[in-house]
């Protein structure tokens, strides 16, 4: 199975969403999601699909959804997460990427957060109301391997940094 990544933007106060909407406007931040996802398959959860409201083009869409009268044209339907990353990893290998990417929302971070090795994450310095959130990791399972601050300005509303994370190793006692 490819390495799984998720990509968030995430305020201080946890909040990434308000009525399947961002709540920011940050144009930096869709030039590094583009970046990051461009090439490779991207699971994501129905709200989210339909939030953005097509698929996105040059990546592979997984929608994960409960619905089963759901059906999309150009995306593929996935009803558990289990389900998703088989599809996904399926079209990494077609795709010829190296991970496959999780683009939320809330629920289905949650259900990615315990597989992911890498968190790719825009910190947004805003506290706003919201009503998705991301869900709490266990930060001292991941070790930041970059970080890049970046101010406020025409184009980004608020201050944000980018920091990826891996995930840390663990040893074993033998």
């Amino acid at each position: 199975m490819k390495p799984v990544a998720i990509v968030a933007a995430i305020a201080e106060n946890g909040v990434i969403g308000r009525d399947n909407q961002l709540i920011w406007r940050l144009r930096s931040d869709l030039k590094r999601f583009r970046a990051i996802t461009l090439g490779k398959p991207l699971v994501m959860g129905r709200k989210t699909y339909e939030s953005i409201g097509k698929p996105l083009p040059g990546r592979r869409t997984i929608v994960m959804t409960r619905d089963p009268a759901f059906v999309a044209q150009g995306v593929v339907v996935a009803r558990s997460f289990d389900a998703a990353l088989e599809l996904a990893d399926a079209a990494a290998d077609d795709m010829a990427a190296d991970e496959i990417v999780v683009a939320g929302g809330a629920e289905i971070y949650a259900l990615a957060l315990p597989r992911a090795q890498r968190l790719r994450l825009t910190l947004v310095r805003a506290s706003p109301d919201g009503d998705a959130c991301f869900p709490a990791y266990d930060r001292a399972a991941f070790r930041e391997v970059s970080r890049e601050d970046h101010p406020a300005g025409a184009d980004d509303e608020h201050a944000f940094s980018f920091v990826d994370l891996e995930r840390r190793e663990v040893s074993g006692f033998s």
